[in-house]
């Protein structure tokens, strides 16, 4: 190890609220609301409390219990912890992910945080031009509310081509958005670089009230709207709180709805990411893991459900509907991102609101990225042995490029949804995994609940050991093998060449829910175009796979009819689609720098294991704790 002073917490308050910063982010504020509204509302509601009780509590335990048994014999990195809890090489080598996952989702998480930040100042100078007068529309509206946010959104996103941002096609030099990611990115270094204490810590001591005290004014604004037009009686308060917490329970027999409630408990309480048993490796022997663990848990619930999906979830509906608050507009951030701003707009002092909401998401991306670049930062210097300076410009430097890269693979935002994807989401589930596994049956489980409890205000309850090494393994298997099944294949086939699109029909008549379409037949075909293949022909969304992409070929529209049956009329709709063909290329560079990183973190563990060994350390956890 190295002479420097060992860091630590400032207070428990300061880890808590440190590990409560981490999981409240863009996932409470955007990723959550988008995935209720998409999933039924009050549907998706009760996965997610099991998932939360199953997975997100247990595996949230066993991750404190590991870090704090992990930093007493010296180690703060994922590797080198799951090493002496799997006792040997192998959770060293599986302890790769524990780090690759923060520092790839700081790659394009730092992009959104600056996105927020721009609409901020948007909104602080004006708005960003919706006319609340004009029709909601549709993207291929002119002067629609929807074309104005969608156009306004792809601006600053980069979504019309590679390095667009950089070099307007218009003359205009660097898009300022450019301007705003530096200044974010320079917050970020500013703030790692001065520690645990005097920078995590603070910022989130100071940022968390910040954004509870604005969170409840937005809320208490939104509860209290009433219903804003008498002649759409639907579209009131009422109706949004009954939207969010009424279930739909023929919801609960998709699988996707569990799916999307699992892998949010995991995004949001920041389960799998590698930072709490980062964190909780500052503790010292007799720091409450367990009541420190089911605080954080709590706190984070209250940022996700009652201030980020009430208010969002709510104010949509009342605003703009059921219909298009479950359309999201493309993908669950676009909630956020595409529906919310029509709906500031149509708010009596909506500026004044947009602004605070989107200073709350900044907030909660700022406090959550801080975090991401911690465990990276501590993995370094106990691999190498360098000073905190050293590793500090090592892994700014390191974040840095990967931030540069999605912000110049911008097309379609391919780079940003790669990285997503499969750090963000699939090698979190597995790292969960690897480490439930390492508690419950490697370590063993009565040997993890008595080290959890050392120190402990209270206990975890006795129906929770079997849960930690039974249910909540098997849980999480099932959640692997299904979340496969259903995502994975459109992410191979755009990765290795074939370009797979899923086609929604179009905008249903007003006033016409999901619950109405339930048993309306679809019959897709394709009309024109470049021919490709066409699946699940008889569901709402079909599934479109073009052969691979040619040598210097442009990206091409394809034509679909989609004949559908609501019980009682027939109608035919024509179906327009883009084909980008520059997804496939893009997404390989992606993986190019993913895998990149991944081998420059494995040679740290193969030096930090060589380094751990001359040290005389216990990195085999083959010894017990000698505090």
């Amino acid at each position: 190890m190295t002479n420097q002073p060992k860091q630590q917490w400032g207070s428990r308050l300061g880890v808590i609220l440190a590990v409560s910063g981490s999981a409240v982010g863009l996932g409470n504020f955007l990723r959550f609301p988008g995935n209720a509204a998409e999933n039924g509302g009050g549907a998706f509601m009760i996965p997610y409390f099991i998932a939360l009780v199953l997975l997100g509590i247990p595996i949230g335990w066993a991750e404190w219990t590991m870090g704090r048994y992990g930093g007493r014999k010296g180690f703060h990195g994922a590797p080198a912890i799951l090493g002496v809890f799997t006792k040997g090489p192998v959770g060293r080598y599986l302890g790769v992910f524990g780090v690759l996952i923060p520092l790839g989702v700081y790659f394009y998480y730092v992009l959104i945080e600056t996105w927020c930040l721009y609409f901020v100042i948007k909104y602080v100078s004006g708005g960003i031009g919706i006319d609340p007068t004009a029709p909601i529309g549709s993207s291929t509206e002119v002067g629609s509310q929807v074309e104005v946010t969608h156009t306004f959104f792809n601006e600053i996103t980069g979504d019309g081509g590679n390095g667009i941002l950089f070099s307007q096609p218009d003359g205009g030099g660097v898009h300022p958005i450019v301007w705003t990611f530096l200044v974010v990115a320079s917050i970020n270094i500013f703030f790692i670089f001065r520690g645990i204490s005097k920078g995590i810590e603070a910022v989130c001591k100071a940022a968390m009230p910040i954004m509870a005290v604005l969170g409840v004014i937005i809320l208490i604004r939104v509860l209290t709207l009433g219903t804003p037009d008498e002649a759409k009686p639907d579209q009131s308060v009422l109706n949004g709180l009954g939207y969010l917490w009424n279930p739909d329970l023929s919801k609960l027999t998709n699988f996707k709805t569990w799916l999307a409630a699992s892998g949010q408990i995991f995004f949001s309480l920041s389960v799998g990411f590698g930072v709490i048993i980062n964190y909780a490796s500052y503790m010292k022997k007799k720091d409450d893991v367990v009541l420190s663990g089911l605080t954080a848990s709590a706190t984070n619930e209250f940022f996700e459900v009652a201030l980020g999906g009430m208010i969002a979830v709510t104010a949509s509906i009342v605003f703009v509907g059921v219909a298009v608050t479950q359309e999201g507009q493309g993908g669950t951030m676009s909630l956020g991102f595409k529906t919310l701003p029509m709906v500031f707009a149509q708010m009596p002092g909506g500026n004044i609101f947009g602004g605070a909401f989107f200073l709350i998401l900044f907030l909660a991306a700022i406090t959550s990225s801080l975090s991401m670049l911690q465990p990276t930062k501590a993995f370094i210097e106990e691999s190498v042995g360098c000073s905190r300076v050293g590793s500090t410009m090592i892994v700014t430097g390191w974040g840095l490029v990967g931030n540069l890269f999605v912000l110049y693979y911008s097309k379609g935002l391919i780079a940003l949804d790669t990285i997503d994807f499969w750090v963000g989401t699939f090698f979190i589930l597995i790292v969960a995994g690897i480490q439930i596994i390492a508690f419950g049956w490697v370590f063993g489980i009565d040997k993890g609940l008595k080290e959890a409890h050392e120190g402990s205000n209270i206990r975890i309850p006795a129906i929770f050991g079997f849960i930690m090494k039974y249910v909540s393994p098997t849980f999480l298997i099932i959640v692997v093998v299904g979340f496969c099944i259903n995502n994975a294949p459109g992410y191979i086939d755009k990765l290795f060449g074939h370009i797979a699109v899923e086609l929604s029909d179009p905008k249903p008549p007003e006033g016409i829910d999901d619950e109405a379409k339930q048993n309306w037949t679809y019959a897709w075909t394709q009309s024109s175009g470049k021919p490709g293949t066409l699946s699940n022909t008889s569901e709402a969304a079909a599934k479109f796979v073009a052969a691979p992409r040619a040598e210097n070929e442009d990206n091409y529209e394809v034509e679909f009819q989609v004949v559908i049956n609501d019980g009682t009329n027939t109608r035919t709709e024509t179906v327009k689609q883009k084909i980008d063909v520059e997804g496939p290329p893009d997404a390989r560079k992606t993986w190019m720098l993913l895998l990149i990183t991944i081998a420059g973190i494995a040679l740290l563990v193969f030096k930090g294991a060589k380094r751990g060994k001359e040290l005389g350390l216990d990195i085999n956890g083959e010894h017990p704790l000698n505090d």
